[in-house]
């Protein structure tokens, strides 16, 4: 392991640590066995969960919450599908008395095709959720003032979208997340449109705490083999972060001094 490695500690959201810095959704696997084999080896150890779209009855071996041993990995729940912040609110609450944990990814959508958040409803929703006690991660888009907005009202994570949800277009607006994990000072997460390893890559390498991904693994033809593929390149954009690049010259330099040459 390098020394930007050695160097480097653990993600910290709400006070608790987190070894691995790739967190991975649940949702559109073929089967339960391939989405836990995948899970596994993305080496992710925070899994979200749909409130709105599982069965929270964990004795229901067809359920997804029967195969997550909550031992093994984090349950995040989020309100994936509210389209209004009462919506989102009742589905994180209802998580919590379901026996999940007092955390939730918050995600209320704006508009149908895009899935863009309603960022009104979204500041609405993680104030009265962060009052009631939940440490919100807040699903949002590449904004730097809702992004501010979202940390003065209390979440424990602010997440960017790299672009549109299950789009696979990767990173669109890099300036724009660099500028949010630049002015933050809880963690930033890039959640929403990594399609492939480079991706992934690219996106810690703008200094971000994490990545949050479903559909780059779900959708692949290989979900296992994309999963440890992602897992190796968060880990590789992060070790490239904290070494620092070079800086980006439009002139060739020569990468041996032209002093000493034979003749």
């Amino acid at each position: 392991m390098g020394s930007a490695t050695r160097a480097d500690g653990p993600l910290l959201i709400g006070g608790r640590p987190f070894a691995s810095r790739l967190i991975v959704g649940t949702g559109k696997y073929r089967s339960n066995a391939e989405m836990v084999s995948a899970i596994r080896a993305s080496g992710a150890e925070m899994v979200t969960v749909a409130v709105r779209r599982v069965d929270l009855d964990r004795t229901k071996e067809q359920g997804i919450l029967h195969h997550l041993d909550p031992a093994e990995f984090f349950l995040l729940p989020n309100t994936a599908g509210c389209y209004t912040a009462a919506d989102a609110i009742r589905y994180a609450r209802l998580g919590r008395a379901a026996g999940l944990n007092d955390w939730v990814k918050l995600e209320v959508i704006g508009d149908e095709r895009t899935l863009l958040p309603d960022t009104g409803a979204t500041l609405e929703a993680a104030r009265e959720l962060v009052a009631d006690g939940f440490h919100v991660l807040a699903y949002t888009n590449d904004d730097l003032i809702t992004a501010l907005r979202l940390e003065d009202a209390g979440c424990a994570a602010v997440m960017p979208l790299a672009s549109p949800i299950g789009s696979g277009l990767g990173l669109v607006n890099p300036y724009y997340i660099r500028e949010i994990k630049r002015r933050l000072a809880v963690p930033v997460i890039v959640d929403a449109g990594v399609g492939t390893a480079s991706d992934a890559c690219l996106t810690m390498e703008q200094g971000v705490d994490g990545v949050l991904m479903n559909t780059a693994l779900a959708a692949a033809e290989d979900p296992v083999g994309m999963a440890r593929a992602m897992r190796l390149a968060v880990r590789a954009g992060r070790e490239a972060y904290l070494a620092g690049r070079m800086a980006s010259r439009e002139i060739a330099v020569p990468s041996s001094p032209r002093a000493g040459m034979l003749e």
